[in-house]
């Protein structure tokens, strides 16, 4: 922990959010890979707070099920939502009651808001000696929102006035409130008790806790955070379109300024969790979705959808879709080929052109080019898969696997009917159905022989376009034309 590390945050994501008009709990809407939540407990992590807990109400065991389907996040029960005082109160108590040190109290639906944000408000409330320290933005309009009211000899805050009560000097401030706050633990724990219900909701308001302390003699100060767009809070689908496309340019613009190569960011979506190296290449219509890595070098795009997938140093994916998957070092994949979950392509491999791969393992150099569908198979190195080849994996019942050896040149139209091994350098013949196990430097040929019936058509059809094709096609006789 830093020396200006938060003894405790608190995230409050109780509230039911019916503006949503959604099944899912607000909270758990998702933007850039994460969920609103998610992005919060993130951005707080980030300040390496002794304790983190998050306030969960409506929809409970969904979001602490959520919480805890990655790292364990403490959660804290509410089981009334009796405002936002009332909340944090049921936070406390989940730590054991008064905290000594900064306490940061943070809104569950505020997914813009950043650690470096939050790192700042927690370094002005311990540099002034706050007892309460608002984090604020000055905003081009803030009607509807409530106003700072500072004092203008101290800088202070002395109230935060809302817009409905606001005289006309009052609405004319800019700066307003987030909603996110820095307290001094035992002096929050202490104002929490006092808090009346005495209002039109009949609930415990946090912002009371600040007129409560500061007519007690303790300093109440406000950090402004630099840009006003990370304290919003997402409310509707609308508000929700809004966050995604603002978290995604400042997504995109990190992995610029990272160096790589965004060719069109208006058509490019990218999540929080994607990782890169420079000089990788992005091109339009492309989305990089979850743990996906673009190694130095690599190429994306257009028109991919990359998730979870480790792309490799200059490996090219071209107008595809990977899953899941391993693209290794100079492979190619595409264009219009889909790789399922559990597939990796060894160092310059290549899945081309309608290939569909899953759960596959394919060896360095060796190229399924075109039109064919492996599954639950591993090939070898420098083989060649002839085009419009299937792996017929299931049964019916269970699926079953394939191998295929180094340096093998297998026939177009081939079935491989699993389980089934192809040893290495074997070759196998166009129209083939493999359904035994060939040894090592075989031909393996599994059709009938072909046979030719002449006269078939004009017996068959006659007076047809065929017959009279055939009819006039100049004939061989006695091996002369």
């Amino acid at each position: 922990m830093s020396a200006t590390s938060p003894a405790a945050v608190v995230v409050l994501a109780a509230g039911e959010g019916t503006r949503m008009k959604s099944k899912t709990p607000k909270v758990l809407h998702e933007i850039s890979g994460r969920s609103l939540v998610g992005h919060v407990v993130a951005a707080a992590r980030e300040l390496d707070p002794q304790h983190l807990v998050v306030v969960v109400g409506h929809a409970s065991e969904q979001v602490t099920a959520h919480l805890n389907a990655g790292d364990a996040v403490r959660t804290a029960f509410q089981a009334e939502q009796n405002g936002t005082g009332h909340a944090v109160r049921m936070g406390l108590e989940e730590l054991g009651g008064n905290v000594d040190g900064t306490v940061i109290v943070v809104c569950g639906d505020t997914p813009l808001l950043s650690g470096e944000t939050l790192g700042a408000l927690a370094a002005t409330h311990a540099a002034d000696a706050n007892a309460v320290t608002v984090l604020s933005a000055e905003v081009p309009d803030s009607t509807g929102y409530g106003r700072i009211v500072r004092d203008a000899a101290t800088g202070a805050v002395t109230e935060i006035v809302e817009h409905k009560d606001a005289t006309d000097e009052q609405r004319a401030i800019r700066e307003i409130n987030s909603g996110v706050f820095a307290f001094d633990g035992r002096l929050l724990g202490d104002a929490l008790g006092k808090v009346r219900t005495d209002n039109s909701q009949g609930e415990e308001y946090l912002t009371d806790v600040l007129s409560i302390l500061r007519e007690a003699g303790h300093r109440v100060g406000a950090s402004v955070a630099g840009d006003h767009r990370e304290i919003l809070g997402i409310n509707n689908r609308l508000q929700l379109a809004e966050a995604r496309r603002l978290l995604n340019e400042r997504l995109l613009e990190r992995a610029m300024l990272a160096g790589v190569t965004v060719v069109d960011p208006s058509s490019t979506l990218i999540d929080a969790t994607v990782t890169y190296e420079r000089d990788a290449v992005v091109h339009p219509g492309t989305q990089l979705l979850g743990t996906t890595h673009l190694a130095e070098d690599s190429e994306v795009g257009p028109n991919s959808r990359i998730e979870n997938t480790v792309v490799g140093v200059g490996a090219r994916v071209d107008n595809s879709v990977t899953l899941s998957a391993e693209v290794g070092p100079g492979a190619s994949v595409g264009p219009y080929a889909y790789l399922r979950p559990g597939t990796r392509l060894g160092t310059k491999a290549k899945a081309g052109t309608f290939v569909e791969l899953k759960k596959t393992v394919v060896g360095e150099g060796t190229k399924v080019p075109h039109l064919s569908y492996v599954g639950d198979a591993t090939i070898g190195d420098h083989t060649n898969i002839g085009a419009a080849s299937v792996f017929v994996n299931y049964d019916g019942v269970a699926k079953h696997h394939t191998t295929i050896g180094s340096h093998c040149r297998t026939g177009a139209d081939n079935m491989f009917v699993a389980p089934v091994t192809v040893g290495d350098g074997v070759y196998t013949a166009a129209g083939s159905v493999i359904t035994k196990d060939v040894p090592a430097g075989s031909l393996a040929v599994a059709r009938g022989q072909q046979r030719n019936i002449e006269g078939w058509v004009a017996r068959k059809r006659p007076g047809s376009a065929a017959a009279q094709a055939a009819q006039a096609s100049p004939q061989e006789t006695d091996g002369q034309s």
